[in-house]
């Protein structure tokens, strides 16, 4: 390994930023890239941050020639899914268009390992749950399409040109940093925990239940979550087996274990002591009732075991870090 600088694409944001210090702790040096338009600078902590676009060339080539980097590790993509379906061109852009970008940085570079941060929503409405590897990948909406472009991009990329990758496939990224010092901070927030959360320390706000009418034991939608301390140890992991193996792959990040909404909602409760002002709304367009990720794959190639994934120890996480 020539050197231990990692590039982190979109280090401000709320995983690139836990990446970030997860790296640092390992003792490598992450290097980031990151726009802020959705990323805090504060969550950089004490890296080098370097403010621009993927869609600007000549600016990450400016960051590449003053860097030897061994990986780079890509979290910089827009993720709601409903304003993918009103946007898609903005999705298209950023999360195609601005990776190919950086995949051409990269090769000027000669920089061959890439690890990307992708998502369960390549696979669509699950045609049988866990999903694993194998499950046909069929999304439905933009935001799903544009990561599976991507991923197709990386395995054209993997086999012409010898660029190596591993794509991460989250369920539900949940949590903070245990410690306290990053947490959680999309404006506006659409993850289900830091709602909940704000919710139970302030009267003024409400949870809005979408759907009570799916076939799950409760009527609500069962999610797989997964701690994003667990996702930063998986994509170190994964930075080991590429530089050890030169091989690329798709991995599933879950627990394999489900947690209703008002199984999660009841859960803060019970840690908070607090009441929760629910809305009852309708369901959303596309939501499946059941996504849990059969991540054995993960296990048995990156030898990675999600560790504070129980759903109290993320709740606890947050509160602390909130």
């Amino acid at each position: 390994m020539p050197t231990k600088k990692i590039l982190v694409v979109g280090g401000a944001g709320y995983i690139g930023s836990h990446m970030v210090l997860y790296l640092q702790q390992k003792g490598f040096t992450p290097i980031v890239i990151d726009n802020l338009i959705t990323g805090h600078r504060d969550a950089v902590l004490n890296a080098e941050l370097n403010i621009g676009d993927l869609a600007d060339t000549s600016f990450l080539e400016k960051v590449f020639s003053r860097h030897q980097f061994a990986a780079v590790m890509h979290f910089a993509s827009f993720i709601q899914v409903g304003e993918s379906v009103f946007d898609p061109g903005k999705y298209y852009f950023n999360n195609v268009s601005n990776t190919l970008n950086l995949l051409k940085v990269m090769r000027k570079f000669s920089v061959d390992y890439f690890i990307f941060s992708s998502t369960a929503a390549v696979y669509g409405e699950p045609q049988y749950t866990p999903i694993d590897e194998k499950h046909p990948v069929l999304p439905v909406n933009p935001y799903g399409h544009s990561k599976k472009m991507v991923e197709q991009i990386l395995e054209d990329f993997s086999h012409a040109y010898g660029m190596h990758f591993i794509s991460l496939r989250y369920f539900n990224a949940a949590g903070a940093d245990p410690s306290g010092k990053l947490r959680e901070r999309h404006e506006p927030e659409t993850h289900l925990i830091p709602i909940i959360m704000r919710a139970a320390k302030n009267p003024q706000y409400s949870v809005t239940v979408n759907g009570r009418d799916y076939p799950t034991h409760d009527g609500t939608c069962i999610r797989d979550f997964i701690h994003v301390n667990d996702l930063c140890e998986a994509h170190y992991l994964s930075l080991e087996k590429l530089w050890n193996e030169n091989k690329s792959a798709i991995y599933n990040l879950g627990t394999g274990q489900g947690h209703s909404v008002q199984e999660v909602i009841d859960a803060v409760k019970q840690i908070t002591k607090k009441e929760i002002r629910i809305v009852e709304g309708v369901r959303r367009a596309g939501d499946p009732a059941v996504l849990i990720a059969d991540a054995k794959l993960a296990e048995k190639e990156l030898g990675w075991v999600p560790k504070r994934s129980e759903l109290e120890k993320i709740i606890e996480d947050v509160s602390f870090g909130n």
